[in-house]
């Protein structure tokens, strides 16, 4: 059977821990640690290493890393490569998956706060400007100083010229954009706050990893870096439950140059071990020296003059095996010069230097920094593996930067030139790297690609490096590019320039390396001060000032400030007339304002500038959408389909829009093609539910609500639509509790409160719904249906001051749709108050060309004031609008014959006919016009049967027609078979009873009963329309035989007097 053999990594480790000296006690304590349970009051959760560089921190927690591992741990290690808390678990999941752990669920959700990371811009770029303030909640986040795109996207490089209310304000908004583009509320919370979903699976993840070994230690390592972003984050985990609970056989490792925050860890303090770490005792150097064979005195008080005892310069050395006096030279010379030195390989020595320019090395790297054969390379590079100053991360190594630093210095100044050339070979190798890592990126995207971006920031590094001066400009542009990207890689490039300042000693690059330094100093507000750094110093290039711009041109778009936007996005422009995102940029800005056609025409030019970018073709869609342009939008969304047809977003945006044209089929096909793509998408299958709404689909909407909740139990918007599905069914309680679980889970969602206001209503529970609209409007004082709503529920309560108010600023705010004027229209109407009225509906088809409803309404205003020419121009509208098609078409017949307009009328009926117009519908208006035409049989025998299904219609119909045909004494019964049917009916206004009461006691010659009717009816003020419709019956009846015109004529004259009067009244009014 074939024995399976070390590799060499294994074998290097053996022999550095075999060689191992000094750090007994610390090593004691640390192994005691695990002799004693979690329970046990000696056992320790947390050590902190400290000290000065070059004390062996990282050596003595690779040590402890072995002895946990000796003791059955899994254990992960975490420097200072990664930037943020995402990156940590990152790190920490890979590391535990090579022990034969993986976290699936872990690993799933960071992929996907990657890739929902970059989504941010597009669901930020599609936000309208809203002008409400900002909730409470996202003000505390911002001063939190939780900014970024990967904590508050929106608010990225340039938030230095914002203030926290406006950048709280990007944020709310930010995230209702993001709750309806995202899946669910998780992904919502990847981007705005990812360790709030990660840290809790994180800790799951421990938990599983925890029942299958006996102890779990985490290592954090270089905490001076890592410490600012990691820091609160681990205090949280290890001293609150807020994201879950840590197994007690956790134990956690922080090593760095300075001591723990003891403001924060205070009262930690009797669960954690301080392990401060100073250079070697003398004794334990000279113990080092001796287990590597040096022992001639002379070399040992050498090495202990040039090393200080600091470990890592005691090991460079020892590892050399000085033997004897003519080994020690010049007494300035340094601990590096005096390790090269005793190197007698040339070629060794060649390396070690080659190797320190590198920042970080893998064999790909070695090979370009040293350029030796093939097959030379294996051994040299296990060699320098093994270096005591050498640190192996597993896939690189690093030089320590005590030994790293000397040896660039010796370098730069011995040969100036020879420095510049190879830095500029190795720019080259990390140039030509980064164009093949370029390969199918498109324009503009490589910098949210991790490997290309990693590859242009060591070539630049090197490129700084060989030319300071030159290349500077250049970087600073990069820089802004990246931060743009990536806040966390952008801290990383801003370290790498600082880097670049020390290695090169330049004043230019050094001053930039110090102001680096200095604004990267407080993590809340790096960014900002960057951003201001770099536009107000010399040191961009026109190419580069023109991205600075564009870029703080988007910050200040996502907070708002959309003229300041534009104009740092016209200097963009002004700088660099070919600069994509510039055009994009003030495009959305443009259109944040509803200057549609300014928008288009800058993503025109952004979409001719970089042909093919589904992004901006798609975000030029978005705004013909927003601009009501739906067949362009659909073109659009068609385009960027075909560019990606993977993208379900691309698809559900195509599917609103051809629900918005009525396609529902295609709407419907869209949503469920997105469907396919992934499944659990909750944007695609909310919107999906919505439109089987509209169908009337309900089964199926619910069918795909519930599973939308299933799968995003979390979700507010999930649970607000189903809600909001509950109550249009008039399934009111379910809609109370539902709406109030989303509430719960976002207690400053305005429109679940609305929705659940008026549920509150429709319950009767009107002081509940008073409350619950009022929070709503409070939080958005703008917001039109909550206003309109409450103007409802204030009705109901008679409470027509307050009303009136609600309904005036809902008309004033909503400047788009038109529909909040016509709401107060229609409370101006049904109120009487017809002037006002007809102004309100003015203003709404001004916003509405194509506001059919509105066009109704205002056909009935202007039928109550005498107009009837302008409402059957209404009324056509309607009909044209599809709009209360039916009703239009009739009552359009009905003016008609008002007006004594009969031939009309009859063409009008019979089109109606053609049109498929319901027959019941029709029935009276028949037998109006067979009995004006004296075709009795025909009247009749339509009344008859219009009375087995509507009695009281028919029987007015039917007692009409006798009266004409046969006389008022054959008519009698049936008139008073109407007044009893009157008098039975709860369902008739007080208008309509004044009305029957009046023409009854005239067909029955009961005077002053008719008369009490008539003026029962004036003292209501009528309309026109009603008064004629009055007038027309009793013409009717002063037109049949046995009719006492002596008696009826003056009454009717009364009230055509009545009518004239209303039509005089309103003589200037009506207009269009």
């Amino acid at each position: 059977m074939r024995t399976t053999r070390p590799s060499m990594q294994e074998l290097i480790a053996r022999r550095r821990r075999a060689g191992f000296v000094g750090r007994s006690d610390e090593r004691a304590v640390f192994r005691a640690n695990f002799e004693v349970g979690p329970e046990d009051e000696r056992h320790r959760f947390l050590f902190h290493v400290h000290g000065n560089a070059g004390v062996g921190k990282t050596f003595l927690v690779r040590e402890w890393e072995q002895l946990a591992r000796e003791k059955g741990a899994l254990t992960a290690y975490v420097d200072e490569t990664v930037g943020s808390v995402p990156e940590a678990m990152t790190m920490i999941s890979r590391q535990f998956a090579a022990q034969g752990h993986r976290f699936k669920d872990l690993e799933r959700l960071l992929a996907a706060h990657r890739e929902r990371r970059h989504e941010a811009e597009a669901a930020a770029a599609a936000l309208e400007p809203e002008p409400q303030g900002p909730s409470a909640g996202s003000t505390a986040v911002v001063r939190a100083g939780l900014v970024g795109l990967g904590m508050v996207p929106g608010v990225g490089a340039f938030a230095g010229a914002l203030d926290a209310a406006q950048l709280a304000q990007g944020a709310d908004r930010l995230r209702a954009g993001l709750s309806v583009r995202f899946r669910n509320q998780d992904d919502v919370q990847l981007v705005l706050s990812p360790e709030r979903v990660l840290t809790p699976a994180l800790l799951t993840e421990l938990s599983d990893a925890a029942s299958a070994a006996p102890w779990i230690v985490l290592f954090f390592d270089t905490y001076e870096r890592t410490g600012p972003f990691l820091d609160g984050w681990l205090h949280e985990v290890m001293t609150t439950d807020r994201h879950g609970t840590l197994p007690a056989t956790v134990v956690v490792v922080t090593a760095g140059q300075h001591p723990f925050d003891t403001a924060r860890w205070a009262g930690f303090a009797d669960f954690m071990t301080d392990v401060p770490l100073g250079p070697f005792t003398e004794a334990e150097a000279r113990g080092l020296l001796a287990d590597k064979g040096v022992v001639a005195e002379p070399v040992v008080e050498e090495v202990l003059r040039l090393t200080g005892g600091l470990p890592v310069l005691v090991s460079t050395l020892a590892e050399q095996r000085p033997s004897g006096p003519d080994d020690i030279g010049d007494p300035s010379t340094t601990a590096v010069e005096r390790f090269l030195k005793w190197e007698q390989d040339p070629v060794r020595k060649a390396v070690a230097l080659a190797c320190a320019l590198p920042r970080r090395l893998d064999v790909d790297v070695f090979r370009a920094a040293v350029e030796c054969a093939d097959e030379d390379v294996d051994p040299l590079f296990g060699w320098l593996r093994g270096l005591a100053f050498v640190d192996d991360r597993g896939d690189r190594l690093r030089y320590h930067d005590l030994v790293r630093e000397p040896m660039l210095r010796m370098q730069r100044r011995r040969s100036p030139r020879g420095w510049s050339e190879r830095h500029e070979r190795l720019a080259g190798v990390f140039g030509r790297w980064r164009e093949e890592a370029a390969s199918g990126l498109r324009a503009y995207t490589e910098w949210e690609d991790e490997p290309w971006r990693e590859l242009r920031l060591e070539e630049t590094y090197h490129s700084l490096c060989a030319r300071p001066r030159t290349a500077l400009g250049g970087a600073l542009r990069d820089l802004v590019w990246v931060c743009a990207a990536d806040e966390v890689a952008g801290r990383r490039w801003a370290r790498m320039l600082a880097e670049a300042g020390d290695a090169t000693d330049d004043p230019t690059l050094r001053e930039w390396g110090r102001l680096l330094r200095e604004a990267l100093a407080d993590d809340a507000t790096a960014m900002a001060e960057l951003a201001d750094l770099v536009l107000s110093r010399p040191g961009l290039d026109a190419h580069g000032r023109a991205v600075a711009y564009t870029f703080r041109a988007r910050e200040l778009r996502h907070a708002g400030k959309y003229e300041l936007s534009l104009a740092d996005s016209g200097r963009a422009i002004e700088l660099d007339p070919e600069l994509t995102p510039a055009y994009a940029g003030r495009g959305l800005a443009h259109r944040a304002l509803h200057d549609f056609p300014a928008a288009l025409a800058a993503l025109d030019r952004a979409d001719e500038l970089t042909p093919d970018d589904e992004w901006i073709i798609a975000e030029r869609a978005q705004t013909c959408r927003m601009a009501g342009r739906f067949e362009e939008a659909v073109a659009g969304f068609d385009r960027a389909v075909a560019l990606d047809p993977t993208d379900p977003a691309f698809l559900t945006a195509r599917g609103v829009c051809r629900q918005e044209l009525g396609q529902y089929d295609e709407a419907l096909a869209d949503f469920d093609q997105a469907l396919s793509l992934d499944e659990d998408h909750v944007w695609p299958l909310v919107r999906r539910a919505r439109l089987r709404r509209i169908r009337g689909e309900w089964d199926e909407a619910f069918a795909d609500f519930d599973r939308a909740v299933r799968i995003a139990p979390d979700s507010p918007w999930a649970a607000s639509e189903r809600g909001d599905a509950y109550r249009l069914t008039g399934r009111f309680e379910e809609a109370v509790t539902e709406l109030g679980r989303a509430i719960a889970l976002r207690p400053d969602y305005s429109s679940a409160l609305a929705s659940r206001g008026w549920t509150q209503h429709e319950l009767g529970r009107h002081e509940e719904a008073l409350a619950d609209l009022g929070r709503a409007i409070e939080l958005e004082p703008d917001y039109t249906w909550a206003l309109v709503m409450r103007a409802q529920v204030r009705d109901g309560l008679d409470d027509q001051e307050g009303r009136f108010e609600d309904l005036r600023r809902a008309a004033e705010v909503d400047t788009a749709g038109g529909w909040a004027a016509g709401e107060l229209g229609h409370a101006y109407w049904l109120t009487g108050r017809y002037d006002e009225a007809l102004t309100a509906f003015h203003r709404a088809l001004e916003q509405d060309p194509d506001y059919g409803w509105a066009y109704g309404r205002r056909a009935r205003v202007r039928l109550a004031i005498g107009r009837s020419e302008q409402a059957l121009a209404d009324l056509d509208r309607c009909i044209a609008l599809e709009s209360e098609t039916d009703w239009a078409r009739r009552t359009a017949i009905e003016v008609l014959v008002l007006c004594g307009r009969r031939e009309e009328a009859s063409v009008r009926l019979a089109d109606a006919e053609g049109a498929g117009a319901p027959d019941a519908d029709l029935d009276d208006l028949r037998i109006e016009m067979h009995r004006h035409s004296g075709r009795w049989a025909q009247a009749r025998r339509i009344a008859e049967r219009l009375r087995e299904a509507e009695p009281l219609t028919g029987t007015f119909q039917l007692a009409s027609t006798v009266s004409r045909s046969e006389g008022l004494r054959a008519a009698e019964p049936l008139w008073r078979e109407l007044a009893r049917l009157v008098h039975e009916d709860d369902e008739l206004g007080e208008l309509e009873r004044a009305q029957a009461r009046c023409f009854i006691a005239c067909a029955l010659a009961e005077w002053s009963e008719a008369d009490q009717g008539l003026a029962g009816l004036l003292a209501m003020e009528p309309g026109w329309d009603e008064l004629a419709r009055l007038a027309a019956v009793l013409t009717d009846i002063l037109d049949s035989p046995d009719a006492d015109a002596t008696h009826l004529a003056p009454r009717l004259a009364a009230v055509t007097e009545a009518c004239e009067a209303v039509r005089a009244r309103y003589a200037g009014t009506g207009g269009t």
